[in-house]
């Protein structure tokens, strides 16, 4: 399988990439595999909310039971380095659903970071989401659960290429009611929040009924499989959970070990195990990629009501491995290679690996920043991705090229609202040997920091920021 340069050849590892240009210049053509399946075959993805790296059975925690997805993980591939576009919502919904970096859409702010309920603004409209990409050859689309890409009209799923939506269209702890306050998310209730829960455009439900939420995810993403069995379809499954506050159904409530955010997963688990199951029942297995991941790290500031990112540092809204790292399975039985993949992966990828698989043009006018990961998925060449760019709102905060990542900036992960820390001189780590980021080695490598450096120079001067559009809000109405 796909695999690192080992750290004994690093310095190979520099003269290589010292030859390399700007990070925007990636593979961005159709890229075949070694034995490409039949076209069209159905996608879905499964994104949930604030999961940690740690928080799976098969990245090994002691006490969460998740029989379902390590099954995913055993008859596939379980990427050890797969990285979201960011590490909070928006955002990474934005990298994830366009295969380019949020910066480049708009979709990150220094102001603000996420959408709100009083935001103005969305992904947009220019923006080509997979859903348009995929339609555009056939596909049936479906967005069930978290949007947070815009609640207003103009920025639903149904005018970015999905044919149904059934959700939430921002966080499940956004419109708390007056009086909401730390204690009482962590032992919530329905009436706390007037979350809405919307059919297409309309709302449905409010406040949203969070107890049953994962179960009518899951029941709504059948019935679309079911309803879409001729196929092609793509299915986007995105939990709200297990974003504060945490609401499992009453069959998983008090049964994990691990306590209720152990309850959270562990339906979450069962979810994934219905759409296996409905896959096989309508024969659709061998024609279906399925891929499960998170959109961040885990929420530390919450204790055992947030997540665990493993043997990694950090968590969400920040830079740091916890943050950014995060499961990565792919299912696809008699097409892709099982096993254990070490090369580098990112949510961004998703885009384009589907698009190739789907027959579908990529957008010729502008970069995309996903990469073919067909190579990984049906043989055992490398991993066309060599980097990987962390950013935290509209800064560069950190760089990975290869086995090294250099720290310009750093958050706290228990103090993720204060401003970030700048790092000058850098810190320079190897995450082959150190994933926990314990030991800065900067002083040792100084031509990889400069080598990194130099790219990071080129990637900035040949970027074309988005505008921002998460800084606006709704204009109060007249009195």
């Amino acid at each position: 399988m796909s695999r690192h340069i080992p750290i004994n050849r690093a310095s190979v590892y520099v003269i290589r990439f010292m030859a390399v240009v700007a990070i925007t210049c990636v593979l961005t053509g159709p890229q075949a595999g070694a034995s490409d399946p039949a076209p069209r075959p159905n996608i879905v993805i499964i994104f949930t909310d604030d999961m940690g790296y740690g928080d799976l059975g098969v990245y090994g925690h002691p006490t969460i039971r998740t029989p379902n997805i390590d099954r995913m993980a055993a008859e596939g591939q379980k990427w050890t380095q797969f990285y979201t576009a960011a590490s909070v919502c928006t955002p990474s919904r934005a990298g994830l659903l366009t295969g380019r970096l949020p910066i480049r859409s708009g979709m990150c702010s220094d102001v603000r970071g996420v959408l709100f309920p009083d935001s103005s603004g969305g992904l947009p409209a220019d923006e080509v989401t997979l859903a348009e990409a995929l339609k555009g050859r056939g596909y049936a689309t479906a967005c069930v659960g978290k949007w947070h890409l815009g609640h207003l009209p103009e920025h639903l799923p149904s005018r970015h290429g999905f044919d149904r939506y059934f959700g939430i269209p921002y966080s499940n702890d956004m419109d708390a009611v007056p009086g909401v306050d730390m204690e009482k998310q962590l032992s919530p209730k329905i009436g706390y929040w007037n979350v809405p829960l919307m059919r297409d455009d309309q709302v449905i439900e409010r406040p949203a009924d969070q107890t049953t939420i994962t179960k009518r995810y899951t029941e709504e993403a059948v019935r679309f499989i079911q309803e879409n069995k001729d196929g092609p379809f793509f299915l986007y499954l995105a939990h709200s959970m297990p974003h504060i506050p945490l609401y499992a159904s009453e069959a998983f409530l008090g049964n994990s070990p691990r306590g209720l955010y152990g309850d959270v997963i562990e339906e979450i688990d069962w979810s994934v195990g219905r759409v296996i199951q409905t896959l096989r029942e309508e024969g659709l297995a061998d024609n279906t990629l399925v891929v499960f991941t998170s959109d961040n790290g885990p929420w530390q500031m919450y204790k055992t009501h947030g997540g665990s990112a493993g043997l990694l540092f950090g968590g969400k809204a920040t830079t740091w491995e916890g943050g950014m790292r995060v499961p990565g399975v792919f299912w696809w039985p008699n097409s892709i290679k099982p096993g254990v993949v070490e090369g580098l992966g990112t949510t961004m990828d998703l885009f384009t690996t589907a698009c190739h698989l789907a027959g579908a043009d990529l957008p010729d006018d502008r970069v995309i920043d996903g990469l073919d990961l067909r190579p990984v998925l049906f043989g055992d060449d490398q991993s066309p991705r060599d980097r990987v760019i962390y950013y935290r709102r509209q800064r560069v905060h950190a760089v990975r090229m290869g086995s090294f990542k250099l720290h310009l900036w750093t958050t706290d992960p228990d103090q993720i609202y204060t401003q970030p820390d700048a790092q000058d001189p850098p810190l320079l780590f190897n995450l082959d040997n150190d994933p926990g980021e314990r030991f800065n080695i900067a002083a040792d490598h100084p031509q990889v920091i400069d080598t990194i450096q130099q790219a990071l120079q080129s990637h900035r001067d040949n970027l074309e920021p988005g505008r921002d559009q998460l800084a606006g809000r709704i204009e109060p109405a007249a009195e």
